[in-house]
């Protein structure tokens, strides 16, 4: 299992990005979240399997289809911070 922490930026707000990232996120068998961050970007928190959080990282590029993301950030977290679910906040 590992950790991943994903910041995004770009159109990712209101465009039902948060929704989009659990529901993919769910589909790989991910635990973790995805946040609104105050300046308009989008936190996003990814365990699970190794490769199941590698596709979810890539999919974070295309986003829901209104979504325009400019870049994703990608950092590894420790295990220990891993989630039981995915949820939106």
């Amino acid at each position: 299992m590992i950790c991943k922490r994903c910041l995004v930026s770009g159109k990712v707000q209101g465009v039902f990005y948060r929704a989009s990232t659990a529901r993919k996120a769910r589909e790989l068998g991910i635990s973790g979240y995805a946040m609104n961050l105050p300046d308009g970007r989008v936190e996003v928190l990814a365990c699970g399997d190794a490769e199941a959080v590698n596709t979810l990282c890539e999919w974070l590029w295309e986003g829901p289809p209104a979504a325009e993301v400019a870049d994703v950030e990608i950092y590894q977290m420790a295990e220990t911070d891993a989630p039981t679910d995915f949820v939106t906040r």
